[in-house]
């Protein structure tokens, strides 16, 4: 005997519900995609006055470039991916007779220095750039000597946004561990976790507050060969603890006679320890082939050089002068005062 299969019955409330639950699914489907869809991208349209057709424009990011155009009309345009947002870039011609350095977001942007030059031009579309600028306005039209106090200000009245926690990372060794710590505190827990953020918890737990007369701090780094050297290697001679820079102008201007003190005094017992606070591995060792450069060179490759933080380096060139005792003796000798101290203890 054959047994005919089975049909369900499907009531009309059940084909209704069905219905209902695939018309809010395509909806649901629908309003992801359009949101998708929608999500703002960046671009930057910029007008200019007086820059000849075919120039150059780059987006340069930590000395890397992520993108170029041409100027055409005086107008130029960038509709690029950016690696995060905000992001703090350069602005610029290629021998940097025009720049600005400029926030970029995940937004349109307009730049317009049609009535201007680069570095006042209005831009719009960045909420970090408009707070850069409101600050830059600002702290243009008062005495230099309150212009760090409305800086500290402006952290204490925005601890959420992005570009508080840059200045703040931007001004640790020039504010000192007390100050950054108490400002530190005032940032958002979001605030904290970024990576300026985290370049001043990293500030914090290495700055040593190093002065003259203390005893130096030993670190290691790798040199340009990749193996590693330590401060202390050279503790039985008299150091020059230097802290320099490929794209430093000073720093390059000073390296001749630096050369010329080091080939006169490395005989005596004189030695130098070179920082370089490069973050591009080839464009410091063209600086030292270019320079002619013979003492020892180390470095980390990073925007949060470690020793240049336990040194509360502030600006390069800079340096230290340590004793075969490892007392540090003196800060910032270049050209004559560092010979004539030089001549002082080796003769």
């Amino acid at each position: 005997m054959s047994r005919t299969p089975l049909t369900p019955t499907v009531s009309n409330k059940q084909k209704k519900g069905f219905m209902k639950n695939l018309i809010l699914g395509l909806l649901i489907v629908l309003l992801v995609s359009c949101s998708e869809r929608s999500k703002p991208e960046f671009s930057l349209n910029g007008t200019t006055n007086g820059i000849e057709n075919g120039t150059t424009i780059y987006l340069d990011f930590d000395q890397n470039i992520i993108d170029s155009t041409k100027v055409e009309n005086n107008t130029f345009k960038f509709q690029t991916k950016l690696p995060k947002s905000p992001l703090n870039v350069i602005l610029r011609t290629s021998n940097y007779s025009h720049y600005r350095f400029l926030w970029l977001e995940n937004n349109p942007m307009d730049f317009d220095a049609s009535k201007t030059d680069f570095r006042n031009a209005k831009v719009t579309g960045s909420e970090t750039e408009q707070l850069s600028e409101v600050l830059r306005q600002k702290t243009d039209t008062i005495p230099s000597s309150k212009r760090h106090k409305y800086r500290m200000e402006f952290i204490r009245s925005n601890p959420d946004k992005l570009f508080s926690a840059y200045l703040l990372s931007f001004y640790t060794t020039t504010w000192g561990k007390e100050t950054t710590i108490s400002l530190f505190e005032q940032l958002s827990e979001e605030n904290k976790k970024t990576e300026y953020g985290e370049s001043i918890s990293k500030y914090i737990k290495l700055n040593k507050n190093l002065k003259i007369g203390d005893q130096y701090v030993d670190f290691e780094m790798e040199d340009t060969n990749g193996k590693l050297i330590r401060l202390s290697d050279f503790k039985d001679k008299l150091v020059l603890l230097e802290f320099w820079a490929s794209n430093c102008g000073p720093c390059r201007q000073e390296n001749p006679n630096l050369v010329k003190t080091y080939e006169k005094y490395h005989p005596k017992g004189f030695e130098i320890f070179a920082v370089s606070e490069d973050t591009k591995k080839e464009n410091w060792l063209k600086a030292i082939e270019k320079d002619k450069l013979p003492w020892i060179q180390v470095s980390d490759l990073s925007r949060n050089n470690s020793a240049g933080m336990i040194y509360g380096i502030n600006g390069i060139p800079d340096n230290f002068l340590i004793d075969k005792n490892g007392v540090i003796i003196g800060r910032n000798l270049r050209g004559d005062k560092l010979n004539e101290k030089l001549e002082e203890i080796l003769n």
